[in-house]
């Protein structure tokens, strides 16, 4: 303690009230704690790790939450946006009146497009090598509505899909089976014709007039579209379709758009929505997101406790200055509010500089992936193993106030006792034995 930072502490608790709340003195005693001297280094060393702790664990919570919502928003986007918000599908009597259905279906408020389909199963085989696929008879205005096929990338073209009679299929389909725009591939289907043996399998060779690219990987690999009058003919459906798939302004809202649309169906209908479809999925990733959370909210919280020790120690070490302070005249406060604001200084300071490491990774995540691709020659996040193809990143400021109330929190609460211990430091034991 220097004469001057005595003199400042005697001016300040000389008064009637003592001094005021965080005056100029204690923040420069406290500042001047901070900086430790040589006799002091291992308060300064744990002190360095309670910011680096800090900063490590609110950045990555940050960038995590980041990547956890980026998931979840590019997967429904791109889940739904090929698949629709909610399925009808006909029972006890074909769908044959699918247009009447889907007119009907398109009336109801909150609906914005409603899609007659003939979707089935089916081998596709080329030249070259065979797949599975998902095989699905849509109009050709609708096929271009399509919102993950028209957001997506896409060569050739769909323009007179119905009358052409071509088929479009994903990018990554088209890369298995080793073929392109103009190439022609076969289907088969177990479901031919009727003979006094049986069903007979049935397989015709269709051109391939689009290839399209959703971005999930699964769906690029699986999906195959035809004309729904070809695709009538080719699976027997006989001018019934298979499922009216509908889309909706908020598909969080489903409970309260249920009812409406088995009104307007007029039928007998089997609905499911997206929850039920992708439940399981969706779950997983959200279970996911807080157990990492959890997880990484221990680094800040380990910090914090590196705060209450090197705190404690500091207390220790300074206990004679403590003491002065207090014959000086200062009173328990502000003594408990110079500690306070030592801890409370590494807490903010580690995470405000979370935060930014933080916003800055989450912001140029898929930049830094391609990065360290290309500087290790490696593939990291793999399309091949995820149905994303690219590293998804979406900052959402409750998210990161959150984090950073936590942190904050902790590392304040951390301050308490070792301030409570140094405001309750006796003078006359302090300076017993000097």
């Amino acid at each position: 303690m220097t004469d001057e930072a005595i003199g400042a502490a005697t001016r300040a608790g000389g008064g009637k009230n003592g001094t005021p709340p965080f005056s100029a003195f204690e923040w420069m005693i406290a500042l001047r704690y901070l900086r430790a001297r040589r006799q002091q280094g291992f308060v300064s060393v744990i002190a360095g790790f309670s910011f680096l702790g800090i900063l490590l664990g609110v950045g990555a919570l940050i960038v995590v939450m980041s990547v956890m919502n980026g998931f979840h928003i590019e997967l429904m986007n791109k889940i739904i946006g090929i698949n629709g918000h909610v399925f009808l599908q006909g029972v006890e009597t074909p769908l044959s009146d699918y247009e009447e259905v889907t007119e009907r279906v398109l009336k109801v408020p909150g609906v914005t497009m409603a899609i007659p389909m003939v979707e089935s199963a089916a081998g596709v085989s080329s030249q070259f090598h065979q797949s599975g696929a998902l095989v699905r008879g849509i109009r050709e205005d609708d096929i271009k509505r399509l919102p993950g096929i028209a957001n997506g990338s896409l060569q050739g073209t769909l323009d007179a899909f119905d009358a052409f009679g071509g088929i479009a299929i994903g990018r990554k389909m088209a890369e298995t089976l080793s073929v392109g725009i103009g190439d022609t591939i076969s289907i088969m289907t177990a479901r031919g014709a009727a003979t006094p043996f049986g069903m007979a399998p049935r397989m015709k060779a269709y051109p391939i007039v689009a290839i399209f690219q959703i971005g999930v990987t699964e769906f690029d690999g699986i999906f195959v579209y035809m004309p729904i009058d070809e695709a009538m003919a080719f699976f027997n459906r006989d001018g019934e379709a298979s499922v009216i798939e509908a889309f909706v302004n908020n598909p969080e809202d489903m409970d309260r758009m249920r009812p409406l649309l088995e009104a307007a169906a007029r039928r007998p209908m089997i609905m499911t929505d997206w929850r039920q479809r992708n439940r399981s999925f969706f779950e997983a990733l959200k279970i996911e997101r807080t157990v990492m959370f959890l997880i990484l909210t221990l680094i800040v919280l380990v910090a914090s406790l590196n705060i209450i020790s090197g705190l404690t120690m500091l207390v220790k070490d300074k206990g004679r200055d403590i003491a002065i302070l207090r014959t000086m005249g200062a009173t328990r406060g502000a003594v408990m509010r110079v500690f306070l604001l030592t801890g409370s200084a590494i807490g903010v300071t580690g995470t405000l500089a979370g935060v930014l490491i933080g916003l800055l990774l989450a912001h140029n995540l898929e930049s830094i992936r391609q990065f360290i691709n290309k500087l290790f020659g490696i593939n990291a996040f793999d399309p091949n193993f995820y149905l994303l193809s690219r590293l998804p990143s979406v900052i959402v400021s409750s998210d990161v106030a959150t984090v950073t109330a936590l942190a904050l929190g902790l590392s304040l609460l951390a301050t308490i006792y070792p301030s409570w211990r140094a405001a309750k430091l006796d003078p006359v034991e302090a300076l017993r034995y000097e």
